[in-house]
């Protein structure tokens, strides 16, 4: 792989201490997770240099999703390179089961399903600023609300699980550039040159063209789920204000309901779906919701599919509440 000659490699090793300085306590477990591509080698190798420094440990998690006749070669690589820079190394082969999300959905829930299961203080992710613009885009064109389109976070929480993401300020071109500059290797998956695939369209096609037009349209992209992040935020904040005063056990007061503005209803029961069963329902599921549960006769009784699998929302009584079948 040449080396690129554009930029002089970004000064990635300052970036990714500065970043983790205020986030670990001495002696904290990072566990990443390492598909061997260009972006996951480029931490690996980051974060294997500086762990001593910072005093915390390092392991790293490879998905066997077994969709690519290189599968077994690139659990091999992956192997390979942990055990030359002193990093254990966990091989998880899965099983792809198509949920009616595709391929990709697929893959990425068995992947997430792994995740979720290390021992560790945190997952580290290897997302970085062109993933972020892209995950924007992908989401606003799927009709996502402010959450959705935050996209990712630089620290948050998968499930029971700590994330972190160092690399989300950096570009795919600054990764580029630092791993020719160290000769490194890294293992390139031919399906992300698949443009049926949606997120790899908008990577080779829709925002080049956008740039043409645009030049710093990933950077601007970016940056606006960082701001969406921070209004998410906020909705968050009143939700909590209105959960106060309408949550009871085992659910939401219909009268509470009825007496906040649509809107914040809707975010109200949003917040409470997503922090109960972790969904986050879109806004026409939202306002059926809320027409039911508020104009429904008081001799019928509401019984709503939230998307997860033996969970149905219902009003009993005066509340809304979460059952399962």
């Amino acid at each position: 792989m040449a080396s690129s000659k554009r930029r002089a490699p970004a000064d990635l090793d300052r970036q990714v201490r500065d970043f983790l300085k205020s986030r670990l306590a001495p002696g904290a477990r990072l566990c990443l997770g390492y598909s061997g591509g260009l972006d996951s080698s480029v931490l690996l190798h980051l974060l294997a240099e500086i762990r001593r420094k910072m005093d915390f440990s390092l392991s790293a998690v490879h998905v066997h999703h077994g969709l690519s006749v290189n599968a077994d070669a690139w659990a091999l690589h992956c192997e390979s390179v942990c055990g030359r820079l002193d990093v254990s190394l966990a091989v998880h082969r899965v099983t792809v089961r198509l949920d009616g999300h595709g391929l990709e959905g697929a893959a990425r829930a068995a992947r997430h399903r792994v995740f979720a299961a290390q021992e560790c203080d945190f997952l580290v992710l290897a997302h970085h600023r062109d993933d972020q613009a892209e995950t924007l885009l992908f989401r606003l064109l799927r009709g996502a609300g402010a959450h959705g389109l935050a996209a990712m976070a630089e620290q948050g929480r998968f499930g029971e699980r700590d994330i972190l993401r160092p690399l989300l300020g950096v570009s795919r071109a600054e990764l580029h550039d630092w791993a020719c500059a160290r000769k490194l290797a890294w293992i390139d998956d031919e399906s992300n040159a698949d443009l049926e695939l949606t997120r790899n369209w908008l990577r080779h096609e829709a925002i080049p063209l956008l740039e043409t037009r645009f030049p710093a349209g990933r950077a601007v992209l970016a940056r606006t789920a960082g701001q969406l992040a921070e209004s998410a935020a906020l909705l968050d904040d009143l939700a909590a204000i209105d959960c106060a005063e309408v949550a009871e056990a085992g659910g939401l007061r219909i009268a509470g309901l009825a007496g906040l503005s649509p809107a914040r209803a809707a975010n109200l029961l949003r917040y409470w779906l997503r922090r109960a069963i972790g969904v986050s329902p879109g806004q026409a599921w939202t306002g059926e919701a809320l027409r039911q549960l508020l104009q429904a006769r008081p001799d019928h009784h509401p019984d709503l599919d939230v998307g997860v699998h033996g969970w149905r929302l219902r009003r009993r009584g005066g509340l809304a509440v979460l059952e399962t079948v």
